[in-house]
């Protein structure tokens, strides 16, 4: 197998840019002095085997250089790798290119921008690069051993014992407590209504008791692996506001393929400190309504396979089921009265359900016209010869001494 680790990492110009109401969840400050890309590099300089590894540099247009030369003083730094960088300058030509060859397709679905579209440019350089395996690693996590690449490629293109292909599998990750499982500490009224936390644990509980290889309900974007056979069969959600790793396995059911769990394959996740802010909990209401929507007019779809919340019990089938409306109003109006953002719960109290609603009518049928296009995509930007060459010129080369 020809692997790529595929890092996406998140820059803004100074902290108050880094926690903006509708930044990504970890913003890095470009000053940061320890930014937690440097620390994850790091942990893969001791991986055998090591494969290339590709950074998607996301901050806004005016920051493009800045966060160039940051992101390529942190690969500098660790010579042991081999590190290619794309940023919006390389992402525009491939945006380009796949203009060229699917000129209806809507919308900008692969790019530096939205959760969905950025997975998708990783999927895009994979193939410029000729990669059948693409593992995505998140910025804020580290690798817990020498063995992460092979525990990666486990399995990945071959058959279960039911001779059902693995052609997509997460691993899960460890929290600053070492623990896999979700903290069910917050039990307020401010939570009550809208935590996985139970449900998870459920769920992951039977998962790590049971064999090493298992059907997964769950994935971790930051601990995953793609066969070819799969991502460039199937594409991520541009569309999807928050949880595109999740998503993803929504639409690999959804074409008739499963995403696996592997129990042995896990890393420690680290993320900095963030605060509950209502912009954000805004985007996970626009994200479930918008699930719930796509994942309902897929199902009259004839040539797709329906995908339930009872097919996905007892995580995450409640969160697009007909509960959702309720937690949504529950949690808004237990947060307007009981945190210090009032207006902003109240705007969702009052009409975030009805702005999510109209937001799924619109959007709902995009990914699906969009998926249509994406095998020819993928086919055509495949060890494209003019692309591969722009991307060598952003590869920091792993120094032979080492």
């Amino acid at each position: 197998m020809n692997p790529v680790i595929v890092i996406p990492t998140y820059w803004a110009m100074d902290s108050a840019d880094a926690h903006a109401p509708g930044a990504y969840d970890h913003s890095t400050d470009l000053h940061n002095p320890s930014p937690e890309l440097d620390a994850c590099l790091k942990s893969l300089e001791q991986v055998r085997d090591m494969c290339p590894v590709v950074v998607l540099v996301v901050c806004p247009p005016a920051t493009t250089e800045a966060a160039r030369e940051r992101v390529e003083q942190i690969a500098r730094a660790h010579p042991a790798l081999t590190v290619t960088i794309v940023t919006n300058t390389e992402a525009k030509r491939v945006r380009d290119r796949v203009d060229d060859i699917a000129p209806k397709a809507p919308g900008e679905p692969v790019s530096l921008r939205g959760y969905g579209a950025i997975r998708n440019m990783g999927l895009a350089v994979a193939s410029i690069l000729a990669h059948d395996t693409v593992i995505f690693l998140d910025d804020d996590e580290l690798v817990l051993g020498p063995d992460f690449v092979k525990q990666a490629l486990y399995g990945l293109g071959q058959l279960t014992r039911q001779g059902l292909p693995i052609l997509a599998k997460s691993g899960y990750f460890f929290d600053r407590n070492g623990s896999p499982l979700a903290d069910t500490s917050k039990a307020d009224i401010n939570h009550r209504w809208w935590t996985k936390r139970i449900e998870f644990n459920r769920w992951m509980r039977r998962a790590l008791a049971g064999t090493r290889i298992s059907r997964s309900n769950y994935v971790c974007g930051g601990c995953l692996a793609l066969h070819a056979r799969a991502f460039t069969r199937v594409a991520f959600d541009p569309w999807i506001t928050r949880g595109e790793d999740m998503d993803y396995l929504f639409n690999m059911r959804m074409h008739g393929l499963d995403v696996w769990f592997d129990n042995e394959w896990a890393v420690k996740h680290l993320p900095p400190a963030t605060e509950q802010r209502s912009p954000r909990f805004m985007q996970d209401v626009y994200r479930w309504y918008y699930e719930r929507a796509k994942l309902s007019y897929a199902a009259g779809q004839h040539d797709l396979t329906p995908v339930t919340p009872a097919s996905l019990m007892p995580y995450p089938g409640p969160w697009f089921s007909n509960e959702l409306d309720d937690r949504v109003r529950k949690t808004a109006a237990a947060r307007m009265l009981f945190t210090n953002e009032h207006e902003g719960y109240m705007r969702i109290w009052r009409d975030g359900r009805a702005r999510a609603e109209r937001y799924a009518a619109e959007n709902k049928t995009k990914y699906l016209k969009f998926q249509s296009f994406w095998p020819s995509i993928m086919d055509g930007l495949w060890n494209d010869g003019d692309l591969v060459r722009m991307l060598e010129e952003c590869t920091c080369h792993a120094s032979s001494s080492i």
